[in-house]
């Protein structure tokens, strides 16, 4: 999931639970204008950190602790992480949703989507 500024979402990718988030996350902000891109330590790889480079924006990633070569990042920026974490709070009222009672992806995505325009509602 992918949100703006304001917690409203942007892109949502739906994966299979054994899939780390890190294998969709270039997916994730493909064609995303950003100034910068705040995540986890979950998304802590270099070849993640220079797509976001390379699309102009900035990384705001902290390391992890067994990383040789620690990266900085702006503690202030990552700050602002807490908008995504919000946001799953938001959608996660909508019971079908926080309890998964859709067995297809399809269904569980659209529920998702419906969700998602709610919240922009709001």
């Amino acid at each position: 999931m992918a949100v703006d500024a304001l917690g409203n979402p942007l892109r949502v990718i739906l994966s299979a639970g054994q899939i780390t988030d890190i294998e969709r996350a270039e997916a994730l902000i493909k064609d995303q204008p950003a100034e910068f891109v705040v995540a986890d330590k979950g998304y802590d790889s270099d070849a993640f950190v220079q797509t976001i480079t390379a699309q102009g924006s900035q990384a705001v990633i902290p390391p992890r602790s067994n990383r040789i070569n620690q990266r900085t990042f702006d503690h202030h920026i990552y700050k602002d992480r807490n908008l995504i974490e919000r946001f799953f709070s938001r959608i996660k009222q909508f019971r079908r949703i926080a309890t998964r009672y859709d067995k297809l992806a399809q269904s569980f995505l659209s529920f998702v989507h419906l969700a998602c325009a709610f919240v922009w509602l709001a």
